[in-house]
C-alpha cells in the first residue's frame, strides 16, 4: 500500500510548482493509474513519491518511508523513463550487476529475461535496444528483486497493442496476488481499461480520485462511432444539419473511414445517413475518450496500439439497449464482459493471463498460496520449471517464478556489484591499454633525450608534467567508479541518488586500489621492457633506494585513484573527480611546500629513530627501515599533499552522507 500526503514540488523563478498538494492512496491488490496529459505532473508525482526530487510531503510504503526500508529494491520496483544503464553494457550483464546489488542469485537475471522475452537479446548492448525492448528491460529490472510494489511511468510506451495487453496482464496478475501497482498514462481509454482506481491530474493538482467504473461513467465522454466509405460526405451533412437545428454537435474524423460524433445519438446519425443515401458500415455508441480537445497528445498514445488496444467501452445498439458486444473493429467485434460496479476491471478475454503464485515474505501481507502450489523457500524454481514455462494465451510468458532470498544483514553485495560494474564495460580495459601505450612511448622519448632520473624514466614521468600517465589513468578509473553511477544510475532508482553507504564506498576504494596497483606494476614492467629492447641494459638498472621509491610510486598511484573515487562521489561527476586528481600537484603541492618551508614546521627526518627511542624496543626484522620509508613518503610534498587531499575528500564524503541520511 502506498500513502502519499501533500506532495508538492519546489517552485523555481516564481513559477507555480509542477505538483501542488497531491494526496492519495494506492491499495494493495489493486491497479492504480495516474491519468493526465503530458505536463500535468505525473512523472513529478512519482519522483516525489520515491524521493528522487526535492519537495514537500511524505510518502509511506506499507507504513514506512522509503529511506527507512532496509531493502528498498525488494519493496519497490521502479521504471521511470529509459533504463538507467551504461549504453555499452549488455542486457544480461546489466541485470547480473543489479542482482549483486539486490543480493539475489545471478540466475534470477535469466529468469526475468525469459519472462519479458529478451532471451535472444541478452548479449545486446543497452545502447542498441529499441524503445519497446528498453521498456521490456525496464520491467525486468523492476521485477528482478520480486518487489511488493511496482511504480511504473507509462510502461506501455513504445509497445505494440499485443505487448501492451501482455504487460498490463502481468500488472493485473501482480495485483491479484496482493501486490500494489501504481502506473501512469496519458490515455483515458487505457486508464479505464486497466485500472481499478483512476487518479486524474490537471496542472499538478489532483482533480478526481475515482473507481474505474465511476471514472468511465462521469469523466469519459459518450460518442457515436461511425464507419463509412463516404465519411467526409456524412460529416458534412451532420455538421450542416446540426447548424441548421442549432444543436451542439462535434464531428471528428479519426482517420480513414471512421468518424466520432459528439453530442448526437445513433438514431440521429442513422437517419441522416439514410436520408442522404450514405452507406454506413458501423454505428455504435461508445464511451472511449475525453472528447476532442482533451489533449492532442492522447491521440498519439492511442494510435500506438494501431487498433489492437481498444477502449474499455460498452456498445449500445441503435435502439438504446446495452449489448455485450464491445467496440467493433475491422476484423469483427471483440467480445467483452460489461464491467460491473463490484469489479469494473474484469474483462473476459484472452488478453490477460491468469495470475500466478508468488511467495509470501515474513512481512508481506499478501495472502498465502494454496498448499498444492507451495514451494520450499530454500530453493527457487530453476529456469526450466513448469511455472516459468507456462505462457499466456498470447504466447508470452507469465510472471517470473517466486524469489527465495537468503537472510542477510544487507541485501547489497557491494564488492561483487563493483567488480561486475567495472568489468561489464570496456572503458577500464581501454584506459589501461592507453596508459601503457602512452607510458611506453614517453619512456622511449625520455630515454633518447637523456638527463632523466632513473626513477622518473621507469615510470615515464617527465619533469614538465604534474603527474605521470599511470597516475592520471588511475585517477580517471577511480573517478569513473562514482561518475558512471551518477551518469547511468543503476543504484539510484530506489534511493533518489547513488547510495552513499560505507559498504559501497569501501568496495569502490578496494577495487580502485587493486586496479591502481595493477596499473602501477604493469607500467613499470612495460616501460622497463621497452627501454631494454630499444636501449639495452643500461637504462633499466634498479635504483639503490628502490624500496622508498617503490612505496612512493605505489602510494602516488593508489592515492590518485582514491582521490578520483572520493571527488566523483562528492561532486557527482567524473570530470570533477579527475580535476581533483590534477589539482593535487598543481594546487595543493605548492601550498604544502610553502607550509613545510616555513620556520614553524619541523621535518620528519629521524622520525623512526626517535620513535624507537620512545618505545625503547628494537624493531624486528629491521622494521625501522620500513617506518623510515613511510615517514619519508609522508614527508615529501606530494605525499603530504595527497594525504591531505584524501583526508579532506573523505570528510566531505562522510558529511554529504550524514546530510543525506538526515534528510
Amino acid at each position: 500500500m502506498i500513502q502519499a500526503y501533500g506532495l508538492t514540488s519546489d517552485s523555481r523563478k516564481a513559477l507555480p510548482p509542477a505538483v501542488d498538494d497531491v494526496s492519495f492512496e494506492a491499495h494493495a491488490g489493486r491497479v492504480t493509474v495516474l491519468l493526465g496529459a503530458p505536463g500535468s505532473g505525473k512523472t513529478t508525482v512519482l519522483r516525489l513519491l520515491l524521493g528522487l526530487q526535492q519537495g514537500r510531503g511524505v510518502a509511506y510504503f506499507r507504513g514506512r518511508p522509503l529511506h527507512r526500508v532496509a531493502h528498498p529494491s525488494r519493496e519497490v520496483g521502479v521504471l521511470l523513463g529509459d533504463v538507467p544503464g551504461h549504453p555499452a553494457r549488455t542486457v544480461r550483464g546489466h541485470l547480473r550487476m543489479l542482482c549483486a546489488a539486490a543480493g539475489v542469485a545471478v540466475r534470477r537475471a535469466d529468469e526475468v529475461l525469459e519472462v519479458v522475452g529478451l532471451v535472444s537479446l541478452r548479449d545486446e548492448r543497452l545502447g542498441g535496444l529499441s524503445r519497446g525492448m528498453d521498456r521490456r528491460l525496464g520491467l525486468a529490472c523492476a521485477l528482478l528483486a520480486d518487489p511488493h510494489t511496482l511504480v511504473l511511468d507509462d510502461p506501455a510506451d513504445g509497445l505494440s497493442g499485443r505487448e501492451s495487453r501482455w504487460l498490463y496482464g502481468m500488472l493485473r496478475a501482480h495485483a491479484e496476488q496482493g501486490g500494489t501497482v501504481l502506473t501512469t498514462t496519458a490515455d483515458p481509454k487505457e486508464a479505464a481499461r486497466v485500472a481499478d482506481r483512476v487518479l486524474t491530474l490537471e496542472r499538478g493538482r489532483l482533480v478526481a480520485d475515482q473507481e474505474a467504473a465511476v471514472f468511465a461513467r462521469t469523466r469519459l465522454r459518450q460518442r457515436v462511432a461511425v464507419r463509412s466509405p463516404h465519411a467526409l460526405r456524412l460529416a458534412a451533412q451532420l455538421t450542416r444539419e446540426a447548424r441548421a437545428a442549432q444543436r451542439s454537435v462535434e464531428v471528428v474524423q479519426e482517420g480513414g473511414n471512421r468518424l466520432s460524433v459528439y453530442g448526437s445519438s445513433c438514431a440521429d446519425v442513422g437517419e441522416t445517413a439514410f436520408r442522404h443515401g450514405i452507406l454506413v458500415h458501423q454505428l455504435a455508441d461508445e464511451i472511449g475518450d475525453m472528447g476532442p480537445g482533451a489533449g492532442a497528445e492522447n491521440k498519439t498514445a492511442g494510435n500506438r496500439a494501431a487498433g489492437s488496444m481498444t477502449a474499455a467501452s460498452v456498445a449500445v445498439g441503435t435502439g438504446g439497449t446495452p449489448t455485450e458486444s464491445g467496440p467493433v473493429t475491422e476484423s469483427g467485434p471483440v467480445t467483452e464482459q460489461a464491467p460491473s460496479a463490484a469489479s469494473p476491471h474484469v474483462i473476459t478475454s484472452p488478453e490477460y493471463p491468469a495470475p500466478t503464485d508468488r511467495p509470501v515474505g515474513k512481512d508481506d501481507p499478501r495472502p498465502p498460496r494454496p498448499e498444492s502450489h507451495a514451494e520450499p523457500p530454500a530453493s527457487p524454481s530453476p529456469p526450466s520449471s513448469p511455472r516459468l514455462a507456462a505462457h499466456t494465451p498470447d504466447g508470452l510468458p507469465a510472471l517470473p517464478p517466486p524469489l527465495s532470498v537468503r537472510s542477510a544483514p544487507s541485501p547489497l553485495r557491494p564488492l561483487r556489484y563493483e567488480i561486475r560494474r567495472a568489468t561489464g564495460v570496456s572503458t577500464g580495459f581501454l584506459t589501461v591499454a592507453a596508459v601503457l601505450l602512452v607510458s611506453a612511448l614517453t619512456a622511449v622519448l625520455l630515454g633518447g633525450a637523456g638527463h632523466t632520473a632513473q626513477a622518473r624514466l621507469l615510470t615515464a614521468w617527465p619533469v614538465q608534467l604534474p603527474l605521470p600517465p599511470a597516475a592520471l589513468g588511475a585517477g580517471l578509473l577511480g573517478a569513473l567508479a562514482f561518475g558512471d553511477e551518477f551518469r547511468h544510475p543503476a543504484l539510484a532508482a530506489d534511493r533518489g541518488t547513488v547510495p552513499r553507504r560505507l559498504g559501497v564506498l569501501t568496495a569502490k576504494l578496494l577495487v580502485a586500489a587493486v586496479t591502481a596497483l595493477t596499473l602501477a606494476f604493469l607500467t613499470v614492467g612495460c616501460d622497463a621492457e621497452v627501454l631494454y629492447l630499444v636501449y639495452g641494459q643500461e637504462l633499466v638498472r634498479v635504483p639503490a633506494d628502490w624500496m622508498a621509491l617503490g612505496v612512493s610510486w605505489l602510494g602516488l598511484v593508489v592515492g590518485c585513484a582514491w582521490a578520483g573515487v572520493l571527488a566523483a562521489g562528492v561532486f557527482r561527476s567524473t570530470t570533477a573527480g579527475l580535476a581533483a586528481v590534477v589539482a593535487v600537484p598543481v594546487v595543493v603541492v605548492p601550498v604544502v611546500q610553502k607550509a613545510v618551508q616555513s620556520a614553524s614546521v619541523r621535518t620528519a627526518a629521524g622520525f623512526s629513530m626517535r620513535l624507537r627511542e620512545t618505545l625503547l624496543v628494537q624493531w624486528p626484522f629491521g622494521g625501522e627501515r620500513y617506518v623510515d620509508a613511510a615517514a619519508r613518503v609522508l614527508g615529501q610534498p606530494v605525499g603530504g599533499a595527497m594525504a591531505l587531499s584524501l583526508t579532506a575528500l573523505l570528510c566531505a564524503y562522510l558529511l554529504t552522507t550524514l546530510r543525506g541520511r538526515a534528510r
